[in-house]
Formats: C-alpha cells, sequence, structure tokens
C-alpha cells in the first residue's frame, strides 16, 4: 500500500503548533511529512509583502523543526528554511541533520539571481539535498529564473512550490518541463494545473504537498481525488518522488 508523504508542510509557532500538524496528518491518512519552519510572519503581512514588495529578515526557526523532527519516529523529516540575510554558515554547519533545502523569496525578497541563492545550492548540492523554492511574480524571482538557476547547477534537484507563482500557472509548467531536475509541488494550485502537469511532466516529476496549516490537507488530497490516478501513478507521486528526494530510506 502506498504510504502518503507531505512533501511540503510547515510547524507553525506556539505549543499548539505541533498536535495540529499530527492531528491533521493522523486525520486524513499522511504517514509523514517534510517539514519546514512556519510562523515567521503573519499570512496577511505575506500576502502583503506579496504586492508591495516588501521582506523580512526573520530567522525561522530551524531549531524548532529539527527537535520535533528528531521525537517524531520518522513522521517528521526536517527540511532547513534558509535565510540569504545572514548567509550559508549555519546551513552549512548543520546540513546533515536536515534532508531538504527551502529557500522563499516571498519571505526574505533575496532572488534566485542574486549570488547568495547559488552559494546556498553548492551547500544543498554537497549535502545531497533537493531545493524547494516558492517562486513569486518579481524581477528575479519568477519561475523562469528558477529555470535559469537549475540549469546552472543541472545536478540538483529542484521544486517548485505551490505549482508555480500563481494558482493557475500553466505557463510554469512549461518552464520547467526541458529541465528534468525540477519537480513540481502541488499545494495551492488549481486541479487543472495539476492535471497539466501530470500530462507534461508525467507523474515522476510531481510531488504531493498540503502547505499545512496554511491548507487543510484534505483539500490538497481532493484534487488527486478528482482526477482519477492509476494507482502506479499515485504511488509515484505520493511515496516514491518523496523518498528519492528525501533519501528516506537512507535514515530508516
Amino acid at each position: 500500500m502506498t504510504r502518503i508523504i507531505d512533501f511540503h508542510a510547515r510547524l507553525g509557532a506556539g505549543p499548539a503548533a505541533l498536535s495540529r500538524l499530527y492531528a491533521a496528518m493522523d486525520r486524513h491518512g499522511i504517514n509523514a511529512a517534510a517539514v519546514a519552519a512556519g510562523g515567521i510572519l503573519p499570512p496577511e503581512v505575506l500576502s502583503r509583502q506579496l504586492i508591495d514588495g516588501s521582506h523580512v529578515t526573520t530567522e525561522p526557526d530551524n531549531d524548532a523543526v529539527l527537535a520535533a523532527a528528531e521525537v517524531s519516529a520518522g513522521r517528521l523529516i526536517p527540511v532547513y528554511f534558509a535565510n540569504p540575510h545572514t548567509g550559508t554558515g549555519d546551513y552549512t554547519a548543520r546540513a546533515g541533520r536536515f534532508r531538504g533545502l527551502e529557500l522563499s523569496p516571498a519571505v526574505h525578497g533575496v532572488p534566485l539571481t542574486d549570488p547568495i541563492t547559488d552559494d546556498f545550492v553548492q551547500v544543498a548540492w554537497r549535502n545531497g539535498h533537493s531545493v524547494y523554492i516558492v517562486c513569486i511574480i518579481r524581477p528575479g524571482c519568477g519561475v523562469a529564473d528558477l529555470a535559469d538557476l537549475a540549469k546552472r547547477h543541472p545536478e540538483t534537484n529542484f521544486v517548485l512550490g505551490h505549482g508555480g507563482a500563481s494558482a493557475i500557472d500553466f505557463y510554469g509548467v512549461n518552464l520547467i518541463e526541458p529541465h528534468p531536475n525540477i519537480l513540481f509541488e502541488t499545494s495551492g494550485g488549481y486541479s487543472s494545473v495539476l492535471g497539466y502537469a501530470l500530462r507534461t511532466l508525467g507523474p515522476g516529476r510531481i510531488l504531493f504537498g498540503t502547505e499545512h496549516p496554511l491548507q487543510d490537507p484534505g483539500l490538497e488530497l481532493a484534487k488527486f481525488a478528482a482526477l482519477g490516478l492509476a494507482e502506479a501513478d499515485w504511488h509515484q507521486i505520493a511515496e516514491a518522488n518523496a523518498v528519492r528526494l528525501l533519501k528516506e530510506g537512507d535514515h530508516e
């Protein structure tokens, strides 16, 4: 039977965040989740940043993610959320304790064209990490910029988060299609875009994700149910692709 691995969840701020995450996973039959720090800024502030071009320099709570993962009996897989404003030093020192890297121009405002982004990708490559990136419609931060980044680092796996730079980013699928080292994570986008990505990229490049706690996992599972996937395709999307990128077998 296919295990469901949520490739993109967040551990929110506050003492109840972990119990809420486990409750959501249990409610929807999610066996494991790749978890990055959340609670960096309120969602209403994040939504304003996407419009006005501002950013924060706040440090994500990677310690809380690591602590939760270490006592989770393998249910939580820690992903390092980088703050490009403070450089690669902390990530370099602790990368071996994490299983992936996230960069978010939406939060920290640093373009994918900035040299610091390449520096982080080099550290990720040395540690066998994939790089999850949230693209936005801003110079240097779009899906085309991710495609250029993947071309510069062909031996590194990248993940286009949230189905692109908008909920209807068919064009983003076309931009990443020529780059086999970019996978497509599905949280937040329309089911029609998901269907297009499946036809264009194939199930070997699709990753199931939820963006908990901003999205209920049941809504993301419903998109796949509506598409009526073959079991072999669902197995790749829900489990096999995530295991490959997270190197889960190496940590069992």
